[in-house]
């Protein structure tokens, strides 16, 4: 068994053996009962000077060890073992989210994921979304002010496969990929040059109604590929970067200093379409080719990316990168602002995927709702569980924040109903646009020095033991 491992299991016995002496007036969530209503029996709480300086969180976590790490190490946190027990707080995967959502939840409860959130994360839907909204802000603002123009032309197979294939005929030759519109991972992803590769959506756009029961090609969107990304050492990258939203009407979203880029370990060429360690930066990809590394991981801090930009081409331009990939993820989430159910018990960790072109400028990707939080080597797990832990602390289930933070740990606070910006700024520039955004992406985590000031207030609360 590994130190982690063994460490998640002293975590797991110590919550086992705290739930015997916790307590029943402990905060608790209400489930459902067998008929399908809410049962308040048991579950009024006493006053809040009756449990002064005691505080208990109950929660459930999915099987993600990196997460129950995390969980284990918040004093007053204690894990519901019983599959049917109530919870304070539950992190969970979204196919749980989707069986157990439940439509009344106390005041104090928080669960991962917001209602419809597939509207962002599933491949089809996040173009449809910002096709729409790019739309809609041409008819309003103009083309000069867009800034929309971050996603590559994409097409979703089968039903639009004759669109796709006008578009096609105009560029012959040029490299598209496909992506299976609800896989992840990497899985089901290829490149092609040629229509024939692709006969079997056109097979399936064409179908007679007779066979519309019949069984159906998976759904895809085919993306224009980007044949000039950005290389370091000749070989292509891509960034992963965290966002949390914890309010989309109106919007409210943290971007988190930390993040990576993941590097494949093959020199890139256009010359050779079908090698997938060549041209997929995907970890769970990168991990099985013969020359990977374990122990490095594939990856960059952004911050070291950051520094080696800023060596090779200047501050100023590496600022106007950054401030074009904060537009990406205020724009993306704008454009699911009203088809996302916002529920004030909800939050949600987006893992969005970034891919700069020799001209560094950003493309989107993919944005994830369940960004994978298995570590790859040693300063991956550090980093993640900070992400994490700062993740509970926005959430703030303890209760301590005043709710006008701009900044809690590694996470600063980019919108709030509209732009926020750094609290070093003379707020009578306004009139002259030099306002500088809040967001430090890339830039020092000195989130030990932040939380130590937080603490001041709250010396309940103890930072991880990574």
């Amino acid at each position: 068994m590994s130190s982690l491992s063994k460490k998640i299991k002293t975590i797991q016995d110590n919550n086992q053996q705290a739930q015997k002496t916790i307590k029943k007036d402990s905060v608790t969530h209400v489930p459902k009962t067998k008929s399908g209503t809410t049962s308040r029996k048991n579950h009024v709480r006493k006053p809040k000077e009756e449990r002064e300086g005691r505080i208990c969180v109950r929660y459930k976590c999915g099987l993600i060890k990196t997460m129950q790490f995390v969980l284990g190490q918040r004093p007053g946190w204690v894990e519901v073992a019983d599959e049917n027990g109530e919870w304070d707080f539950s992190w969970c995967d979204l196919s749980w989210f989707r069986d157990n959502y439940f439509s009344y939840m106390e005041e104090h409860v928080r669960i991962n994921h917001f209602r419809k959130c597939y509207e962002l994360t599933r491949k089809n839907l996040m173009v449809k979304n910002l096709k729409r909204y790019k739309k809609n802000l041409e008819r309003d603002v103009g083309q000069e002010e867009l800034r929309c123009d971050f996603f590559p032309c994409t097409f979703e197979l089968p039903s639009e496969y004759h669109i796709f294939v006008e578009e096609f005929k105009k560029c012959p030759g040029n490299t598209w990929i496909m992506k299976p519109v609800a896989k992840s991972q990497g899985r089901g992803i290829f490149l092609f040059r040629k229509l024939k590769d692709i006969m079997d959506w056109k097979r399936d756009s064409t179908r007679t109604e007779e066979l519309r029961d019949g069984p159906q090609v998976e759904s895809y969107v085919v993306q224009r590929y980007i044949e000039n990304p950005y290389l370091i050492n000749s070989r292509k990258f891509d960034l992963r970067v965290y966002v949390l939203v914890t309010s989309f009407n109106p919007l409210k979203a943290w971007l988190y200093r930390d993040g990576f880029a993941r590097f494949s370990t093959t020199r890139f060429t256009l010359s050779i379409i079908d090698d997938k360690y060549m041209h997929l930066t995907n970890v769970a990809i990168q991990k099985t080719a013969p020359d990977y590394d374990p122990d490095k991981g594939g990856k960059w801090l952004i911050q070291q990316l950051r520094r080696y930009l800023t060596a090779k081409h200047g501050q100023e331009t590496v600022e106007t990168l950054f401030a074009e990939m904060d537009n990406i993820f205020i724009r993306s989430l704008q454009s699911v602002q009203n088809v996302i159910i916002n529920d004030k018990h909800c939050f949600e960790l987006y893992g969005y995927d970034i891919l700069l072109d020799q001209n560094l400028k950003p493309w989107l990707l993919e944005v994830n709702a369940s960004p994978s939080y298995s570590a790859s080597s040693r300063e991956d797990f550090e980093l993640k569980c900070r992400l994490l832990d700062d993740t509970l602390n926005v959430v703030d289930m303890e209760g301590v924040l005043t709710g006008k933070e701009k900044r809690v740990g590694g996470y600063d606070l980019m919108w709030n109903d509209g732009p926020v910006y750094r609290e070093d700024v003379n707020l009578e520039a306004i009139e002259g646009s030099c306002l500088t955004a809040n967001t430090h992406l890339g830039c020092v985590n000195d989130r030990d020095k932040q939380l130590r000031q937080r603490l001041k207030t709250f010396p309940g609360q103890k930072k991880t033991q990574l």
